[in-house]
């Protein structure tokens, strides 16, 4: 580790027969860090085979990863835009069924995000669903977890499901399977992470052995999976998504170094055998373009509320219907909240040793008027703002970050139910990073 100076019956009968033990599982939740930038590597690929010409044998593997090619876009990489309208991309992980079996049949969805993509407005809004949702699949399979879907009827049966369920129109999608998320670290010559704690834990039988220190350090693949899998910290799902959506951000400003030209070949040697899409070479190269005009701290993170239930040996998750239609008609139909005279309440929460930037932040919003109705410690691993009421859009945030830049590049989550301070409209978390 380079420390640098300056991530039915039916089913549950399957799901029984394949379980993993609680520390694999881990894993297989944390290729959400890898899935976002799946389109990334793509693009950048694209980026890369402008420069070299489209009759080298790199330009053939790109072609090779798309299902549904528009002919327009075997013409060059030089093409105007396409996506004139909000889109709605599906990105899934899914598991591993074995080496010298078909990475993606049969096996289970460990991930799903859904991603509404507004090219108008050059933002991004992601929503995180929980794999053991509890669900009615599409077709005759009834009530399962909605990660059963892939392991059932493929991609097809996932997007009908999430449609559905969630009552909104799955554009296009993105497919990767887990065993690239090591390889294609490695491959980009190890992505800069900050550890917000010692890290140790080891598990023989399951092969995991941790041993991270706090502090800002370059990982490869093996110590990016032990990252990605600790959960020994009391946070549980919580601390590892946070972990996840912070791994994205590394991932993805590493993408944007200039010394990973140089790698963009092994990445597509990689892609090309670990990720499937429908995204054609003419929408990829709009969304290039689009993805350069946006800042990872910009996009607004959200996962579907609910409550986790357990009937036997098979752990739900139980979707509220009222708050989950909120997340969907904010994340994805874009609803603005009605306008209101009330002053928005915030709560502060920090980290032991960021108590004193705490308080400049609270002085900073008193006088700006916003009352801060509680001040509090919290073993909370990165710097967020995260928002409990509607009225706390992303131009509100946006425009936060100018008048107090210590939260400038506090990622933003909305939240209506995971509430740190009674009656606050939203929390701002400092701490480590």
């Amino acid at each position: 580790m380079n420390e640098l100076k300056n991530k039915d019956e039916q089913y549950n009968a399957y799901l029984y027969k394949h379980k993993q033990s609680k520390s694999k599982g881990g894993f297989g939740k944390a290729i959400m860090s890898l899935l976002l930038t799946a389109i990334v590597v793509i693009v950048a690929g694209i980026a890369y085979i402008a420069t070299i010409g489209s009759d080298s044998k790199y330009a053939k593997i790109v072609m090779g990863m798309f299902k549904e090619l528009d002919p327009k876009a075997q013409k060059g990489f030089n093409l105007p835009s396409l996506l004139q309208h909000r889109q709605n991309i599906l990105i899934v992980g899914v598991d591993s069924n074995g080496e010298n079996a078909d990475k993606f049949k049969g096996t289970r969805s460990d991930t799903m995000i859904l991603v509404n993509f507004d090219p108008s407005r050059h933002s991004i809004n992601a929503i995180s669903i929980p794999r053991d949702s509890k669900v009615y699949l599409a077709g005759d399979y009834g009530v399962q977890k909605i990660n059963a879907a892939h392991a059932l009827g493929g991609i097809d049966l996932t997007i009908k499901t999430v449609e559905d369920t969630l009552g909104v129109k799955i554009d296009k999608y993105v497919l990767i399977n887990n065993d690239g998320v090591k390889k294609l670290v490695d491959a980009l010559g190890g992505v800069p992470v900050y550890i917000e704690k010692d890290m140790y834990y080891n598990d023989n039988s399951a092969g995991l052995h941790i041993n991270l220190t706090k502090g800002l350090h370059v990982l490869n693949g093996n110590q990016v999976e032990g990252y990605l899998r600790f959960r020994k910290d009391g946070l549980g799902d919580i601390g590892r998504t946070s972990r996840q959506q912070w791994f994205v951000k590394a991932v993805l400003e590493k993408l944007q170094s200039p010394s990973v030209i140089t790698q963009i070949p092994e990445v597509l040697n990689i892609a090309s055998t670990y990720v499937k899409t429908n995204l054609s070479l003419y929408e990829m190269s709009h969304l290039a373009a689009a993805l350069r005009n946006i800042d990872m701290s910009d996009v607004e993170f959200a996962t579907l509320p609910g409550a986790p239930s357990k009937k036997g040996y098979i752990s739900y998750w139980i979707l509220d219907p009222e708050k989950t239609q909120e997340v969907i008609d904010r994340m994805v139909y874009r609803d603005k909240p009605s306008t209101t005279d009330k002053k928005l309440v915030a709560g502060i929460m920090y980290a032991y040793d960021k108590e004193e930037e705490a308080m400049r932040i609270k002085d900073e919003l008193t006088n700006s008027g916003y009352e801060v109705n509680c001040v509090g410690r919290a073993h909370l691993p990165h710097s967020q703002i995260i928002g409990h009421n509607a009225a706390v859009t992303s131009d509100f945030v946006g425009w936060l970050k100018k008048q107090i830049p210590e939260i400038k590049s506090s990622q933003f989550v909305y939240d209506p139910v995971r509430m740190y301070c009674v009656h606050s409209d939203f929390t701002i978390i400092v701490s480590g990073s």
